[in-house]
């Protein structure tokens, strides 16, 4: 059951699933900061349509109101002159009750608007103020006079009106400030939402981030070490179960190239072995009858000279098959150090003196101070297979054109000579074990054909690039170029 949930779990930790995931997480909360914004947009504006209209409505109710009030006195002053006997109009007093009725019915559609207890307070006070007005008219009634209300009642009636105006506005600004605060409110709530969720994205991306950067660096050093030939560590991805399936894979191929490696090495050994014992007794002869050489006709001791020359090519074909072959021995068995490469290749330059100096050849360098991390041998290797390859291929007086600079995080050597040069098929080729290209039959120079072969080796322990490059302008000759990673700084 347990194996069960756990199979499960890693099928959900795989890029299959984590990246839709990841999406996911990282869309939804900003899809819900979006619909509450919109949402909380939404309310706001309703609120605001809401409440204009209210106070439009409260406005204009409340000059209508105001308005009445001085048609009431007007209409009560009128009824009052004109209640006398002989000039009484029984329609005046039915004008000035209208006035009044519409007055408390303004008033009343104002208390049903939801104004606040101010407002509310104001309008009851101008309604009792109209009422005092109103009794003082009506009980002052004899039949034969109607006496008009003091000056004081009216005051209070216009004091009462602008009282409810006032308030009217405070109110107006009170509801105002009101939704201002509302819509602070939502916006300060959608800043705390989105200083929420945006680092909670950001942390969801950062670590899906994390995760697969961290298994494309390993996979990458597993790259590296296989190309550098370095088998002995085992391959470990950790991540997504895609990339640990990589890093499975990987360690399968580590596991095979390694056995071939040691197959190959093994066989190397023996081969060099059987080869060693007969060569020795060959030598032997060799010198048996140089020894009788004096005694010997011309015929014999040419065949002397031709045996003693061949049995030195194999023996130097033999060394070079050794040194080839321990080449491939696990990297890290070779120790590696800090070498400045521009006095590690003017030392090789000096030991190539004399061979430069019978060939009368220039060499041209374009040196600047660059230090990598690696096998000294190793890397003097590589810069004597390069000056080699370059001294044997070049015509007498000609030049060598030697380039050591820093190029980003590598270090580029370039060696270029005014040889008959490579070819684009034989570039394919040229670093391949006992390959001979067609200026090598043509000039008849001696060699193994092991010399970039090595180079090769060499330079692929210590986790770099060589390649075979276009000739530069007005240029025929081969041109080399080496790439190793600087050392780091600390």
């Amino acid at each position: 059951m347990i194996d069960l949930k756990r199979m499960r779990f890693e099928k959900l930790f795989s890029l299959k699933y984590l990246i839709p995931i990841g999406f996911v997480v990282v869309l939804v909360p900003l899809l819900f900061a979006v619909m509450y914004a919109a949402f909380a947009m939404r309310d706001i504006a309703r609120l605001e349509q809401r409440t204009f209209y209210q106070i439009v409505e409260q406005v204009k109710t409340a000059r209508s109101a105001l308005q009445m009030v001085s048609d009431i006195e007007r209409k009560a002053k009128l009824f009052v002159i004109l209640a006398h006997p002989a000039l009484r109009q029984p329609y005046e007093r039915q004008s000035y009750e209208t006035v009044r009725n519409s007055l408390r019915e303004a008033l009343g559609e104002l208390l049903k608007m939801g104004v606040d207890e101010k407002v509310a307070l104001s309008i009851n006070q101008l309604s009792e103020q109209e009422r005092l007005v109103y009794e003082q008219i009506i009980s002052s009634d004899t039949g034969d006079r109607v006496a008009l209300p003091d000056d004081q009642a009216f005051q209070g009636l216009h004091a009462a009106a602008n009282a409810l105006w006032q308030e009217i506005s405070e109110q107006v600004d009170r509801e105002a400030k009101q939704l201002y605060a509302q819509s602070r409110s939502v916006q300060q709530d959608l800043v705390i939402k989105a200083g929420f969720l945006l680092p909670t994205s950001v942390a969801v991306i950062l670590f899906l981030l994390s995760l697969l950067s961290r298994s494309v660096r390993q996979l990458d050093e597993a790259i590296r070490r296989l190309t550098a030939r370095d088998f002995g560590k085992p391959i470990s991805v950790a991540g997504p179960q895609d990339l640990r399936y990589l890093g499975d894979q990987l360690e399968l191929l580590r596991t095979r190239l390694r056995s071939l490696e040691e197959s190959k090495r093994q066989l190397m050994d023996n081969v060099s072995i059987e080869i060693e014992t007969p060569l020795a007794r060959i030598v032997e002869s060799a010198e048996q009858l140089e020894m009788m050489s004096d005694e010997a006709g011309p015929e014999q001791r040419e065949i002397g000279r031709t045996l003693t020359t061949n049995i030195q090519k194999l023996q130097e074909l033999l060394a070079e098959l050794t040194r080839y072959n321990r080449l491939h021995e696990e990297p890290e068995q070779n120790v590696a150090e800090s070498v400045k490469m521009q006095d590690l290749l003017r030392s090789v330059i000096a030991d190539h003196r004399p061979r430069l100096q019978a060939k009368s050849l220039t060499v041209k360098e374009l040196v600047q101070p660059v230090e990598v991390s690696g096998d000294r041998d190793q890397l003097q290797t590589i810069i004597h297979n390069l000056i080699s390859n370059a001294v044997s291929y070049s015509p007498v007086g000609g030049e060598i054109r030697i380039i050591l600079r820093a190029v980003g995080s590598n270090m580029e050597l370039e060696v270029e000579d005014d040889g008959p040069g490579i070819d684009e098929e034989e570039s394919k080729h040229v670093f391949e074990p006992f390959y001979r290209g067609k200026a090598a039959s043509s000039l008849a120079t001696e060699g193994t054909g092991m010399g970039l072969a090595i180079a090769s080796e060499c330079v692929a322990n210590q986790r770099g690039k060589i390649e075979v490059l276009e000739p530069r302008q007005d240029k025929q000759g081969a041109r080399i170029r080496v790439q190793l990673p600087l050392v780091e700084a600390a």
